[in-house]
């Protein structure tokens, strides 16, 4: 099945920071068939310290500051210098010195460890900032911006948190999502502002959104779905002048929806709901936040492709929405969709959660990792593509202290 876009979100950072992103093809796997493991190399030299997902691709930052990204590959994104999936958790570093990482649709952008921005693969839109529309398949050896504390790469555009607290994006800006009013693309990091006073930001399809130091959240661009929140559904080409919603501790820009986790500790999405994303039970349409939750007592809540992902206080996974490729993670029928949060967790003793177009990854608290959902890509990193998993598997896939130094 094709699909457009899948966004994903947010920056990431060591196990507590979310990632976004997205044009895509979310192909649905092939089912009958049984695929045989491919021979795959032996097991990563290090353990992982985060973890973030793009549409079809997934990526990890080791404990010793190096990044590593595994499944789809078409337009480079994976930065090893070739077009070819990665069926296979790597075992060699794609870049070194890297506090965070934020995979978009088919390009990656690394926050460097000194404050600096480098991002790689797809480019029409001049997502990765360097002047230019053409694609690359490997990390630059220089910055295109410095002085940032938190990165998001969307669909086809990126985004800096500056550390004084300023937005600055680039890319494509068809719907307004750059929010300089322009809505013509950029390919280089602008040199002002479009919004002070953030703590943080997510970067969705084609919206944007940032969670301000007071705790409020404010978003722009693409519209269509009401995910931007201000009760309309009419593009916003510039950040609004005030808070959509207040008393927020993250925020997660998804395709067409958007998602904010309470200080109280609630769940609470708004947006597109055409496969029951939002979790309150319906498949009706939200332009603006609704006043209560749809899940309670939890860490992270994620937006995603026509899915949602929340992880609880107790280290419990629970997604919702569209279940396709399996990515809800409950072991039922396929492309069923889940109109609510269920009642029981599909993983326990999980402290990161990353979800992709069609597939989610957990961190373990024990620093292991567990991917389930679609693997056209090879994005579950378990050599078994194109076989998706129904449910998150039962052992790691590789474990924190794995041969580190």
């Amino acid at each position: 099945m094709q699909s457009f876009r899948a966004f994903h979100l947010v920056f990431l950072a060591r196990t507590s920071r979310a990632s976004l992103f997205v044009v895509l093809w979310l192909a649905s796997s092939a089912c009958g068939e049984k695929a045989e493991p491919q021979p795959g190399p032996e097991e990563p030299a290090c353990g992982i310290g985060a973890i973030a997902a793009g549409a079809m691709h997934t990526c990890f930052v080791t404990t010793s500051e190096n990044l590593r990204c595994w499944g789809g590959n078409a337009s480079g994104q994976l930065g090893d210098g070739t077009t070819a999936n990665r069926v296979w958790l790597p075992t060699t570093d794609t870049l070194t010195g890297v506090a965070a990482v934020a995979p978009g649709a088919s390009h990656t952008c690394a926050l460097m460890t000194t404050g600096g921005v480098r991002c790689w693969g797809a480019n029409a839109g001049g997502q990765l900032g360097d002047g230019t529309t053409i694609y690359r398949s490997t990390p630059p050896t220089t910055d295109i911006l410095t002085g940032v504390a938190a990165i998001a790469a969307g669909d086809a555009h990126t985004c800096a948190l500056m550390t004084t607290g300023g937005v600055r994006c680039w890319g494509a800006n068809d719907s307004g999502q750059l929010g300089d009013g322009s809505g013509a693309n950029r390919s280089t990091p602008p040199t002002i502002d479009v919004l002070g006073g953030v703590a943080a930001i997510s970067a969705g399809g084609s919206h944007t959104c940032a969670l301000m130091t007071t705790g409020g959240v404010r978003c722009w661009g693409g519209n269509f779905f009401g995910q931007v929140g201000n009760g309309t559904t009419q593009n916003l080409p510039q950040p609004p002048s005030a808070d959509i919603l207040a008393g927020v501790s993250t925020v997660s820009a998804g395709f067409s929806h958007t998602c904010a986790r309470m200080s109280a500790g609630g769940a609470r999405c708004w947006g597109g709901n055409a496969n029951g994303q939002l979790g309150d039970g319906t498949y009706v349409q939200q332009s603006a936040p609704s006043s209560t939750d749809v899940l309670g007592d939890v860490t992270t809540v994620l937006a995603n492709f026509l899915y949602t992902c929340a992880l609880t206080s107790s280290g419990g996974v629970r997604c919702w929405g569209y279940n396709g490729d399996g990515q809800i993670g409950d072991d039922t029928e396929l492309a069923v969709d889940r109109l609510a949060p269920a009642t029981v967790d599909v993983l326990s003793g999980a402290r990161a959660i990353a979800p992709g177009s069609a597939h989610v990854c957990a961190l373990m608290t024990t620093g292991g990792l567990r991917c389930w959902g679609g693997n056209d890509s090879g994005q579950l990193g378990n050599g078994l593509a194109p076989e998706r998993s129904l449910h998150p598997p039962t052992s790691d896939q590789m474990g924190l202290d794995d041969g580190c130094p």
